[in-house]
Protein backbone atom coordinates (compact mmCIF):
# COMPACT_ATOMS: atom_id res chain seq x y z
CA UNK A 1 0.00 0.00 0.00
CA UNK A 2 1.52 3.12 -1.33
CA UNK A 3 1.29 5.94 0.90
CA UNK A 4 1.79 10.02 0.83
CA UNK A 5 4.62 11.52 1.95
CA UNK A 6 5.20 11.45 5.69
CA UNK A 7 7.37 15.38 5.27
CA UNK A 8 6.62 18.31 3.80
CA UNK A 9 9.89 19.32 1.87
CA UNK A 10 12.01 21.83 2.98
CA UNK A 11 12.16 25.11 1.67
CA UNK A 12 15.95 24.74 -0.70
CA UNK A 13 19.21 22.43 -1.03
CA UNK A 14 22.49 24.61 -1.02
CA UNK A 15 24.71 24.07 -3.88
CA UNK A 16 27.03 21.81 -1.47
CA UNK A 17 23.64 19.79 -0.81
CA UNK A 18 22.73 19.45 -4.93
CA UNK A 19 26.66 18.33 -5.35
CA UNK A 20 26.48 15.94 -2.23
CA UNK A 21 22.86 14.18 -3.15
CA UNK A 22 23.42 14.39 -6.89
CA UNK A 23 23.05 10.52 -7.02
CA UNK A 24 19.87 10.69 -5.33
CA UNK A 25 18.27 14.05 -7.55
CA UNK A 26 19.28 12.14 -10.24
CA UNK A 27 16.56 9.28 -9.73
CA UNK A 28 12.59 10.67 -10.75
CA UNK A 29 11.03 8.73 -7.80
CA UNK A 30 13.60 11.02 -5.44
CA UNK A 31 14.34 13.84 -7.43
CA UNK A 32 14.27 17.40 -5.61
CA UNK A 33 11.09 17.14 -4.02
CA UNK A 34 12.37 13.77 -2.00
CA UNK A 35 15.59 14.91 -1.45
CA UNK A 36 14.10 18.43 0.46
CA UNK A 37 11.80 16.15 2.51
CA UNK A 38 14.76 14.49 3.86
CA UNK A 39 16.28 17.25 4.49
CA UNK A 40 13.48 18.26 6.29
CA UNK A 41 12.97 15.04 7.90
CA UNK A 42 13.53 14.64 11.94
CA UNK A 43 14.32 10.58 12.54
CA UNK A 44 15.02 8.74 15.89
CA UNK A 45 17.02 6.15 16.20
CA UNK A 46 16.94 3.69 19.62
CA UNK A 47 20.33 2.25 19.97
CA UNK A 48 23.39 2.86 18.19
CA UNK A 49 24.34 -0.62 18.37
CA UNK A 50 24.17 -3.61 15.83
CA UNK A 51 20.71 -2.19 13.88
CA UNK A 52 21.55 1.74 14.90
CA UNK A 53 25.06 1.66 13.46
CA UNK A 54 24.18 1.12 9.88
CA UNK A 55 20.85 3.07 10.67
CA UNK A 56 22.46 6.25 11.49
CA UNK A 57 25.20 6.22 8.60
CA UNK A 58 22.78 5.66 6.16
CA UNK A 59 20.29 7.84 7.18
CA UNK A 60 23.00 10.17 7.51
CA UNK A 61 24.42 9.74 4.21
CA UNK A 62 21.10 9.94 2.45
CA UNK A 63 20.76 13.30 4.42
CA UNK A 64 18.33 12.99 6.93
CA UNK A 65 18.12 16.40 8.59
CA UNK A 66 18.01 15.97 11.67
CA UNK A 67 18.55 12.20 13.78
CA UNK A 68 18.10 11.80 17.41
CA UNK A 69 19.98 9.08 18.81
CA UNK A 70 18.78 7.44 22.27
CA UNK A 71 21.98 5.50 23.96
CA UNK A 72 22.98 5.27 27.47
CA UNK A 73 25.75 2.00 27.08
CA UNK A 74 29.66 3.03 26.75
CA UNK A 75 31.16 1.44 23.93
CA UNK A 76 32.99 -2.05 24.77
CA UNK A 77 35.27 -3.95 22.58
CA UNK A 78 33.25 -6.71 22.10
CA UNK A 79 30.63 -4.05 20.33
CA UNK A 80 33.11 -3.52 17.30
CA UNK A 81 32.40 -6.98 15.68
CA UNK A 82 29.20 -5.58 14.49
CA UNK A 83 28.89 -2.13 15.44
CA UNK A 84 30.67 -0.40 12.66
CA UNK A 85 30.03 3.52 13.87
CA UNK A 86 32.31 2.90 16.56
CA UNK A 87 36.00 2.15 16.35
CA UNK A 88 39.17 1.25 18.82
CA UNK A 89 39.78 4.71 20.05
CA UNK A 90 35.77 4.97 20.63
CA UNK A 91 36.27 2.07 23.47
CA UNK A 92 35.09 3.39 26.89
CA UNK A 93 33.29 6.52 25.55
CA UNK A 94 29.81 7.24 25.21
CA UNK A 95 27.83 5.55 21.86
CA UNK A 96 25.54 8.37 21.77
CA UNK A 97 28.75 10.87 21.90
CA UNK A 98 30.25 8.07 19.46
CA UNK A 99 27.62 7.95 16.94
CA UNK A 100 27.17 11.86 16.86
CA UNK A 101 31.13 11.79 15.56
CA UNK A 102 30.99 9.45 13.08
CA UNK A 103 27.55 11.01 11.85
CA UNK A 104 29.15 14.88 12.03
CA UNK A 105 31.92 13.07 9.34
CA UNK A 106 29.54 11.49 6.94
CA UNK A 107 27.39 14.26 6.63
CA UNK A 108 28.37 17.52 8.63
CA UNK A 109 24.72 19.19 7.17
CA UNK A 110 22.82 16.76 9.46
CA UNK A 111 21.58 17.97 12.88
CA UNK A 112 22.56 15.60 15.69
CA UNK A 113 20.45 15.00 18.99
CA UNK A 114 21.58 13.20 21.79
CA UNK A 115 19.14 11.51 24.19
CA UNK A 116 22.14 9.92 26.57
CA UNK A 117 19.45 8.22 28.84
CA UNK A 118 17.38 4.81 29.13
CA UNK A 119 14.27 4.52 27.29
CA UNK A 120 11.44 4.35 30.16
CA UNK A 121 7.87 5.09 30.39
CA UNK A 122 8.84 8.21 31.91
CA UNK A 123 10.34 9.98 29.25
CA UNK A 124 9.56 7.85 25.77
CA UNK A 125 6.77 9.97 24.88
CA UNK A 126 8.49 13.23 25.32
CA UNK A 127 11.45 12.24 23.40
CA UNK A 128 9.27 10.88 20.36
CA UNK A 129 7.33 13.65 19.94
CA UNK A 130 9.92 15.94 18.50
CA UNK A 131 9.87 12.83 15.51
CA UNK A 132 8.88 11.93 12.72
CA UNK A 133 9.46 8.90 12.36
CA UNK A 134 10.88 6.10 14.37
CA UNK A 135 13.95 3.32 13.89
CA UNK A 136 14.58 0.74 16.12
CA UNK A 137 17.56 -1.02 16.99
CA UNK A 138 17.08 -2.71 20.53
CA UNK A 139 17.32 -6.15 21.03
CA UNK A 140 15.03 -7.16 24.20
CA UNK A 141 11.28 -6.94 24.07
CA UNK A 142 10.40 -4.49 26.70
CA UNK A 143 11.83 -1.67 24.79
CA UNK A 144 10.35 -2.93 21.83
CA UNK A 145 6.86 -2.91 23.69
CA UNK A 146 7.62 0.69 24.86
CA UNK A 147 8.30 1.90 21.17
CA UNK A 148 5.41 0.05 20.00
CA UNK A 149 2.82 1.41 22.50
CA UNK A 150 4.35 5.15 22.31
CA UNK A 151 4.21 5.23 18.93
CA UNK A 152 0.70 3.86 18.33
CA UNK A 153 -0.38 6.26 21.16
CA UNK A 154 1.35 9.16 19.25
CA UNK A 155 0.17 8.14 15.83
CA UNK A 156 3.69 7.74 14.53
CA UNK A 157 5.63 4.98 12.35
CA UNK A 158 7.79 2.16 13.77
CA UNK A 159 10.49 0.80 12.20
CA UNK A 160 11.37 -2.49 13.38
CA UNK A 161 14.74 -4.79 12.70
CA UNK A 162 15.50 -7.90 14.67
CA UNK A 163 18.55 -10.00 14.27
CA UNK A 164 19.56 -13.06 16.14
CA UNK A 165 22.71 -15.23 14.67
CA UNK A 166 22.06 -15.78 11.11
CA UNK A 167 18.05 -14.56 10.96
CA UNK A 168 16.96 -11.41 10.96
CA UNK A 169 13.09 -9.96 10.76
CA UNK A 170 12.03 -6.43 9.66
CA UNK A 171 8.81 -4.73 9.30
CA UNK A 172 6.76 -1.73 9.16
CA UNK A 173 4.15 -0.93 11.81
CA UNK A 174 2.03 2.34 11.61
CA UNK A 175 -1.53 2.08 13.73
CA UNK A 176 -3.56 4.10 11.32
CA UNK A 177 -2.57 2.49 8.31
CA UNK A 178 -1.98 -0.98 9.30
CA UNK A 179 -0.76 -3.48 12.51
CA UNK A 180 1.36 -2.89 15.53
CA UNK A 181 3.73 -5.10 16.71
CA UNK A 182 1.27 -6.33 19.10
CA UNK A 183 -1.00 -7.17 16.50
CA UNK A 184 2.39 -9.59 15.23
CA UNK A 185 3.56 -10.78 18.59
CA UNK A 186 0.48 -10.22 21.43
CA UNK A 187 2.41 -11.34 24.43
CA UNK A 188 6.31 -11.31 24.48
CA UNK A 189 7.74 -15.02 25.05
CA UNK A 190 8.21 -16.80 28.24
CA UNK A 191 11.02 -14.87 30.05
CA UNK A 192 14.71 -16.93 29.15
CA UNK A 193 12.91 -18.54 26.03
CA UNK A 194 14.50 -16.21 23.60
CA UNK A 195 17.91 -15.37 24.07
CA UNK A 196 19.61 -12.28 23.59
CA UNK A 197 22.54 -11.06 21.18
CA UNK A 198 24.54 -11.36 23.83
CA UNK A 199 24.24 -14.75 25.31
CA UNK A 200 23.31 -16.65 21.24
CA UNK A 201 25.36 -14.14 19.34
CA UNK A 202 25.03 -12.21 16.03
CA UNK A 203 26.74 -12.49 12.14
CA UNK A 204 27.91 -9.25 12.56
CA UNK A 205 27.43 -8.62 8.67
CA UNK A 206 23.54 -9.32 9.21
CA UNK A 207 23.50 -6.24 11.19
CA UNK A 208 24.12 -4.62 8.03
CA UNK A 209 21.46 -6.48 5.75
CA UNK A 210 18.72 -5.98 8.76
CA UNK A 211 19.71 -2.08 9.03
CA UNK A 212 20.02 -1.33 5.32
CA UNK A 213 16.31 -2.58 5.07
CA UNK A 214 15.32 -0.37 8.26
CA UNK A 215 16.68 2.89 6.26
CA UNK A 216 15.34 1.35 3.26
CA UNK A 217 11.58 1.47 4.88
CA UNK A 218 12.18 5.08 6.39
CA UNK A 219 12.82 6.93 3.06
CA UNK A 220 10.36 5.19 1.57
CA UNK A 221 7.86 6.58 4.19
CA UNK A 222 9.40 9.95 4.32
CA UNK A 223 9.83 10.59 0.55
CA UNK A 224 6.18 8.59 -0.32
CA UNK A 225 7.90 6.23 -2.59
CA UNK A 226 7.52 2.68 -3.55
CA UNK A 227 5.33 -0.24 -1.00
CA UNK A 228 6.57 -0.24 2.25
CA UNK A 229 6.88 -2.97 4.50
CA UNK A 230 3.20 -2.66 5.97
CA UNK A 231 1.70 -5.48 7.16
CA UNK A 232 4.54 -7.42 6.16
CA UNK A 233 7.18 -8.95 8.21
CA UNK A 234 10.38 -9.79 5.74
CA UNK A 235 12.19 -12.52 7.13
CA UNK A 236 15.98 -13.04 6.09
CA UNK A 237 17.53 -16.15 6.15
CA UNK A 238 21.95 -15.74 5.90
CA UNK A 239 23.10 -19.30 5.54
CA UNK A 240 20.69 -19.90 2.90
CA UNK A 241 20.71 -16.28 1.49
CA UNK A 242 17.07 -16.48 1.54
CA UNK A 243 14.16 -13.70 1.78
CA UNK A 244 10.83 -14.67 2.59
CA UNK A 245 7.38 -12.18 3.38
CA UNK A 246 4.96 -12.90 6.11
CA UNK A 247 1.47 -11.35 6.22
CA UNK A 248 0.91 -9.57 9.21
CA UNK A 249 -2.82 -8.28 9.94
CA UNK A 250 -4.00 -5.57 11.90
CA UNK A 251 -5.36 -7.75 14.70
CA UNK A 252 -9.15 -6.19 16.07
CA UNK A 253 -8.44 -7.43 19.57
CA UNK A 254 -5.09 -6.03 20.00
CA UNK A 255 -4.81 -4.55 23.66
CA UNK A 256 -3.46 -0.98 22.06
CA UNK A 257 -4.97 -0.48 18.55
CA UNK A 258 -7.71 -2.94 18.08
CA UNK A 259 -11.29 -2.18 18.54
CA UNK A 260 -11.60 -2.11 22.15
CA UNK A 261 -8.05 -1.18 23.27
CA UNK A 262 -7.15 -2.03 27.06
CA UNK A 263 -3.81 -0.59 27.07
CA UNK A 264 -4.21 3.09 27.00
CA UNK A 265 -0.94 4.55 28.08
CA UNK A 266 2.45 3.10 28.61
CA UNK A 267 2.98 0.24 31.35
CA UNK A 268 5.88 -1.31 33.50
CA UNK A 269 7.20 -3.15 30.12
CA UNK A 270 10.11 -4.98 32.68
CA UNK A 271 7.12 -6.40 34.26
CA UNK A 272 5.22 -6.85 31.47
CA UNK A 273 8.01 -8.65 29.59
CA UNK A 274 9.76 -10.54 32.58
CA UNK A 275 13.69 -10.88 32.93
CA UNK A 276 13.05 -14.28 34.57
CA UNK A 277 10.10 -16.37 35.13
CA UNK A 278 8.59 -15.85 38.49
CA UNK A 279 9.96 -19.56 39.55
CA UNK A 280 12.87 -18.60 38.81
CA UNK A 281 12.66 -15.19 40.81
CA UNK A 282 11.41 -17.22 43.78
CA UNK A 283 14.42 -20.30 43.30
CA UNK A 284 16.95 -17.57 43.25
CA UNK A 285 15.57 -15.04 46.08
CA UNK A 286 17.02 -16.78 49.22
CA UNK A 287 19.90 -19.26 47.25
CA UNK A 288 22.05 -16.67 45.42
CA UNK A 289 25.51 -16.20 46.02
CA UNK A 290 28.23 -13.42 44.95
CA UNK A 291 31.29 -14.30 42.75
CA UNK A 292 33.46 -13.74 46.18
CA UNK A 293 31.75 -15.93 47.57
CA UNK A 294 32.01 -19.08 45.30
CA UNK A 295 35.46 -17.78 45.34
CA UNK A 296 36.05 -19.17 48.93
CA UNK A 297 34.26 -22.36 48.73
CA UNK A 298 36.23 -23.07 46.10
CA UNK A 299 39.16 -22.49 48.09
CA UNK A 300 37.55 -24.71 51.20
CA UNK A 301 36.64 -27.53 48.60
CA UNK A 302 40.61 -27.22 47.41
CA UNK A 303 41.47 -27.45 51.00
CA UNK A 304 38.88 -30.44 51.43
CA UNK A 305 37.19 -28.63 54.03
CA UNK A 306 33.81 -28.35 51.59
CA UNK A 307 32.52 -30.68 48.71
CA UNK A 308 29.92 -29.30 45.74
CA UNK A 309 29.42 -29.77 42.19
CA UNK A 310 29.85 -26.44 40.18
CA UNK A 311 27.95 -26.28 37.00
CA UNK A 312 28.35 -24.31 33.82
CA UNK A 313 24.68 -24.15 32.61
CA UNK A 314 25.87 -22.36 29.34
CA UNK A 315 26.11 -24.04 26.00
CA UNK A 316 29.75 -25.67 24.75
CA UNK A 317 30.50 -23.05 22.60
CA UNK A 318 30.58 -20.19 25.42
CA UNK A 319 32.49 -22.72 27.54
CA UNK A 320 34.99 -22.49 24.92
CA UNK A 321 35.44 -18.81 25.70
CA UNK A 322 35.65 -18.76 29.56
CA UNK A 323 35.09 -21.05 32.19
CA UNK A 324 35.07 -20.51 36.08
CA UNK A 325 38.11 -23.56 37.04
CA UNK A 326 36.85 -26.03 38.23
CA UNK A 327 33.31 -26.51 36.89
CA UNK A 328 31.09 -29.13 34.57
CA UNK A 329 29.07 -28.57 31.53
CA UNK A 330 25.63 -29.13 31.71
CA UNK A 331 23.37 -26.63 29.45
CA UNK A 332 20.75 -24.95 30.36
CA UNK A 333 18.53 -26.92 28.17
CA UNK A 334 19.20 -30.24 29.89
CA UNK A 335 17.69 -29.28 32.72
CA UNK A 336 14.34 -28.04 31.00
CA UNK A 337 13.82 -31.72 29.66
CA UNK A 338 15.03 -33.06 33.02
CA UNK A 339 17.87 -35.15 31.79
CA UNK A 340 20.42 -33.23 33.47
CA UNK A 341 18.92 -34.88 36.87
CA UNK A 342 20.57 -38.18 36.41
CA UNK A 343 23.89 -36.93 36.36
CA UNK A 344 23.76 -34.61 39.39
CA UNK A 345 24.68 -35.79 43.11
CA UNK A 346 22.11 -36.88 45.78
CA UNK A 347 24.87 -36.35 48.73
CA UNK A 348 26.43 -33.14 47.13
CA UNK A 349 25.44 -29.32 47.15
CA UNK A 350 25.20 -28.29 43.13
CA UNK A 351 25.96 -24.46 42.34
CA UNK A 352 25.06 -23.48 38.80
CA UNK A 353 26.55 -20.60 36.61
CA UNK A 354 25.90 -19.08 33.23
CA UNK A 355 27.10 -15.82 31.60
CA UNK A 356 25.11 -13.35 34.05
CA UNK A 357 22.72 -15.38 36.21
CA UNK A 358 19.29 -15.53 34.18
CA UNK A 359 19.39 -19.13 32.51
CA UNK A 360 20.86 -20.46 36.27
CA UNK A 361 18.31 -18.72 38.21
CA UNK A 362 15.99 -20.80 35.29
CA UNK A 363 17.85 -23.84 35.81
CA UNK A 364 18.07 -23.38 39.83
CA UNK A 365 13.72 -23.61 39.47
CA UNK A 366 14.34 -26.91 38.07
CA UNK A 367 16.60 -28.16 40.67
CA UNK A 368 14.40 -26.63 43.41
CA UNK A 369 11.52 -27.80 41.90
CA UNK A 370 13.45 -31.51 41.99
CA UNK A 371 14.31 -31.70 45.77
CA UNK A 372 17.64 -30.21 45.45
CA UNK A 373 16.63 -27.74 48.26
CA UNK A 374 20.44 -26.23 49.08
CA UNK A 375 21.68 -25.59 45.59
CA UNK A 376 22.46 -22.03 44.57
CA UNK A 377 23.69 -19.87 41.58
CA UNK A 378 26.01 -17.26 40.92
CA UNK A 379 24.41 -13.95 40.44
CA UNK A 380 26.53 -12.02 37.85
CA UNK A 381 27.47 -15.66 36.40
CA UNK A 382 31.00 -16.06 34.82
CA UNK A 383 31.26 -12.17 33.98
CA UNK A 384 30.76 -11.60 37.80
CA UNK A 385 33.83 -13.83 38.20
CA UNK A 386 36.04 -12.17 35.67
CA UNK A 387 35.15 -8.81 37.22
CA UNK A 388 35.65 -9.58 40.68
CA UNK A 389 37.81 -12.85 40.59
CA UNK A 390 40.61 -13.34 37.91
CA UNK A 391 40.63 -10.41 35.80
CA UNK A 392 43.27 -12.03 33.45
CA UNK A 393 39.96 -14.24 31.77
CA UNK A 394 38.25 -13.02 29.25
CA UNK A 395 35.20 -11.57 28.78
CA UNK A 396 32.32 -12.25 25.93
Amino acid sequence: MALPPLVDPAAELTLDEVRRYSRHLIIPDVGMSGQKRLKNAKVLVIGAGGLGSPALLYLAAAGVGTLGIVDFDVVDESNLQRQIIHGQSDIGRSKAASARDSVKEVNPFVTVVLHEERLDSSNAMGIFAGYDLIVDGTDNFATRYLVNDACVLLGKPYVWGSIYRFDGQASVFWAEHGPCYRCLYPEAPPPGMVPSCAEGGVLGVLCASIGAIQVNEAIKLLTGIGEPLLGRLKVYDALEMDFRDIKVRKDPDCAICGENPTVTGLIDYEAFCGTISEEAAAAAADSTISALTLKEMLDRRSAGQEDFLLVDVREPNEAEIVAIPGSVLIPKGQFLDGSALERLPQDRRVVLYCKVGGRSAEALAVLKGAGFSDALHVGGGVLAWVNQVDPSLPAY
